[in-house]
């Protein structure tokens, strides 16, 4: 349940704002505030059955916004490389034609990713 959560709470970071407001308000009860399906219901005025929809034709359009843009697999992507660039640079072999070799190959990515 706990990587479903991470994996929901980033999509919705990046695409949140694309559901309807009823559908933000209901991934945000209950991934973030951890409110149960039924105090959800009693929140929203519908059924406990009418919430469990709502989530998860949030959760898939979530998934399929992801599918179709892939934001959050390039933020990955330049994440990873940023923290390789990093540790490039906390070696401190800056005079190193190696390490600047692979400084600019790191680079390269970022830019190509972005």
């Amino acid at each position: 349940m706990l990587n479903k959560t991470i994996e929901i709470g980033l999509l919705f970071d990046f695409y949140g704002n694309l559901l309807t407001d009823k559908q933000q308000n209901i991934v945000r009860q209950y991934y973030y505030q951890d409110l149960s399906l039924a105090e959800i219901a009693t929140n929203a005025g519908i059924s406990r059955q009418g919430v469990y929809d709502h989530l998860k034709r949030s959760e898939e359009s979530l998934r399929d916004y992801e599918d179709k843009l892939g934001l959050v697999h390039k933020y990955n992507l330049l994440r990873r490389e940023i923290d390789r660039l990093e540790e490039l640079l906390k070696q401190g072999l800056l005079d190193d034609e190696n390490l600047l070799d692979q400084l600019k190959r790191q680079l390269l990515i970022i830019r190509k990713t972005l």
